[in-house]
């Protein structure tokens, strides 16, 4: 099992930028494929970003790509992602994810553990 703990969220206006950061505890964070989720108030949480196990495959969800990047540093055993040109619609919690495999997860039950989410707030 990993835990997972991400920082980075604030209150930005649209257009600017964040990085949240996910640090896993725990061992082989290497072998776990890396997603981030986010939940807007009264809707159902979704998939922004994942990333497999060495970094060398990614999925954005459709309305962050070409602004939002996911990254790993296995030897930091830290996930990230950069979200550029926010919008007021990305305004949500932000929730890290692992799944135990090398393989993309795309939905909640592909990934067992997770974060206690960081606030995002972006207004217009």
């Amino acid at each position: 099992q990993v835990q997972l703990v991400e920082s980075g969220g604030g209150l930005v206006q649209a257009g600017a930028s964040l990085r949240l950061s996910c640090a896993a505890s725990g061992r082989a964070f290497s072998s776990y494929t890396m997603g981030w989720f986010r939940q807007a108030p009264e809707k159902e949480r979704e998939l922004v970003a994942t990333i497999n196990s060495n970094g060398a495959n990614t999925y954005y969800a459709d309305s962050v790509k070409g602004r939002f990047t996911i990254s790993r540093d296995n030897a930091k055993n830290t996930v990230y992602l950069q979200m550029n040109s926010l919008k007021p619609e990305d305004t949500a919690v932000y929730y890290c994810a692992a799944r135990w495999s090398y393989g993309l997860g795309y939905i909640e039950s592909d990934f067992g553990s997770w974060g206690q989410g960081t606030q995002v707030t972006v207004s217009s």
